[in-house]
């Protein structure tokens, strides 16, 4: 593995472990082993360093969550979404690192153009695999209807939980809560 890499490898390490404000040019060179001349060789800055590891992070999460929630042959939508809800809130629990780090890079991209140029990208990828997801079928088949509603208000709801996790983990919903929710909502919009 060379220094490039070592550098991704490491800033992933400590984005989980300190965030996105607290990783210094230091941290990373240390645990990559390389000098701290090296990010800017390799990288340019540290945020594009940063930047770089949170959405391959984010990537790797949303193509393991695609892989963990395919709906069984004979499974119910029901039961399908239920146990996206479930593998959504254990993973918040789980590491809320990561997703305190990706709620740092939303105010990071506030003061940097091309990073909020890049989320924008990502986040609209990110209504596509929500639809993609719910709706069981591949990414580039999902309608562009789907990713506008499905995709928007899933994304919407998955955020909202995301923060009542974050700053209050006890009394955040649980996923039988939010499909309850879900529900009521569904009446009251009709």
């Amino acid at each position: 593995m060379g220094n490039r890499e070592a550098l991704l490898i490491s800033t992933k390490a400590c984005l989980r472990e300190r965030g996105y404000d607290r990783t210094s040019v230091r941290d990373i060179a240390t645990a990559a082993g390389v000098s701290t001349a090296a990010v800017g060789y390799h990288y340019g800055s540290r945020e594009a360093l940063l930047n770089q590891a949170l959405f391959e992070i984010l990537d790797e999460w949303g193509d393991a969550m695609g892989r963990a929630l395919v709906p069984d042959a004979d499974g119910s939508a029901r039961a399908h979404f239920a146990r996206i809800w479930e593998s959504l809130i254990e993973d918040f629990g789980v590491h809320p690192d990561l997703w305190l780090a990706s709620m740092e890079l939303f105010m990071q991209a506030q003061r940097q153009p091309e990073l909020k140029a890049a989320l924008a990208e990502g986040t609209a990828q990110g209504r596509r695999g929500m639809a993609a997801i719910l709706d069981g079928v591949p990414e580039e088949e999902v309608r562009e209807s789907s990713v506008r509603t499905l995709g928007s208000v899933h994304m919407a709801l998955v955020s909202g939980v995301m923060l009542q996790c974050l700053s209050d983990p006890s009394t955040a919903p649980t996923a039988a809560e939010v499909l309850e929710g879900i529900q009521a909502l569904a009446v009251v919009a009709r």
